[in-house]
């Protein structure tokens, strides 16, 4: 069962990294501007992270099975409506369709690991998930790119929507509900999200949403939207070759949840862990900024991908600084803050590229130099903002 839901996740994973390869062929046929092209990517993650309450109450309601068979149908709609667009406008209402039906995929995920696994075996399954969903990254590098230029983007689309069409079919097969005996009473829709507010105003809420909301974000706006414009504009690579280093990133950060997970060093050193790793991608984004080496770039994004697993760490965090009750609830409003983060930050880069631009500077300096700043910020947040209690 977990396995079906980590087929909707990975699907979510392709969906969201999809604008790194289909970008330099949009940018031909709409002349999308560096600001439209991150507004592009963005209003994915706009419509993702603004609907992750929503879906927490559902599944608090109505369970995961239900909430993901009743949302995900939306993502396979708007993938055939992409690739049937004929304009910009089109094309956004696409990906806010795409969004919203992937917006339950990971959470699903977590609250199925959080209520059918043991505590401590929370952070090893939530890696070996984000690992298996990886292989979504994996079909929007060389696959996607070998069929974008063997037909065309638009088919690129209709193939996500045909995988993803799959990936329900599987939910609706092999998912089942626990029985009602094993199941905790249900809340009324108004009583879970009245939970919410109890979530928000514990005092150490504010420093993991802050954290959250930059991590995840800036190793997702390189692979998700620049990687492919950074070898195609910068080093000259062709999109397959470009696909080719989309693939070697995916590949390799298959293994960094999994890695991180089974050394997870637990609650008493975990958060040192974290800040101390958001400092090392934030010194591989300043290093990239200022080389124009094509061997520094294809390696360093490679590093990051297996480095950025430790981000599995911040959900085992997520977990430790809650009481169980409000797990659910928890990882949803984290879920929100990370992909709301990736929006804005998506948003964000495209605005610093078109001010790189308008300068007549290389936009890739700027644009990954913001990125490790934005990370810099977040481990200060993380650090000084208070701290879950010893005994949450």
């Amino acid at each position: 069962m977990l396995l079906a839901f980590t087929l909707v996740f990975a699907m979510s994973q392709a969906f969201r990294t999809v604008a790194a390869i289909v970008a330099p062929p949009l940018q031909q046929e709409f002349g999308l501007t560096p600001r439209q092209l991150g507004l592009f990517a963005g209003v994915f993650h706009f419509a993702f992270g603004g609907l992750q309450l929503f879906m927490g109450v559902g599944m608090d309601v109505w369970g995961a099975r239900r909430t993901v068979l009743a949302a995900f149908p939306l993502a396979i709609v708007g993938a055939v409506l992409a690739a049937s667009a004929q304009d910009f406008t089109v094309l956004l209402l696409a990906q806010v369709l795409i969004g919203v039906g992937c917006a339950p995929a990971f959470v699903a995920c977590t609250l199925f690991i959080a209520t059918r696994f043991e505590p401590a075996r929370f952070a090893s399954m939530s890696g070996a998930v984000l690992g298996l969903g990886s292989v979504g990254l994996l079909i929007t590098g060389t696959p996607l790119a070998w069929l974008i230029e063997a037909s065309s983007w638009r088919a690129g689309f209709l193939a996500l929507a045909a995988a993803s069409a799959l990936a329900w079919v599987a939910v609706l097969w092999i998912v089942r509900d626990p029985p009602r005996a094993d199941l905790h009473e249900r809340p009324t829709p108004w009583g879970a999200m009245r939970g919410y507010g109890e979530l928000i105003r514990l005092p150490q809420t504010w420093g993991i949403l802050a954290l959250a909301a930059v991590t995840y974000a800036s190793f997702l706006s390189l692979r998700g939207l620049w990687l492919g414009p950074l070898m195609v504009d910068r080093h000259r690579f062709g999109l397959v070759a470009s696909g080719h280093v989309a693939l070697a990133v995916s590949l390799v950060g298959m293994f960094g949840p999994a890695l991180f997970g089974r050394i997870d060093p637990g609650d008493a050193t975990r958060r040192r862990w974290i800040i101390g790793f958001t400092l090392v991608i934030a010194g591989l984004f300043f290093a990239m900024a200022f080389t124009r080496s094509a061997v520094v770039d294809v390696g360093l994004s490679i590093v990051m991908s297996l480095v950025s697993g430790y981000i599995v760490l911040q959900y085992a965090d997520v977990k430790a600084a809650y009481p169980a009750q409000m797990t659910g609830r928890a990882m949803a409003v984290f879920t929100m803050a990370m992909f709301l983060g990736v929006a804005v930050v998506q948003w964000f880069t495209g605005q610093v590229a078109g001010l790189a631009v308008a300068s007549r500077q290389e936009p890739y300096a700027w644009v990954l130099a913001s990125l490790a700043l934005l990370l810099v910020a977040g481990a200060a947040a993380f650090k000084w903002l208070p701290a879950p209690a010893k005994d949450t």
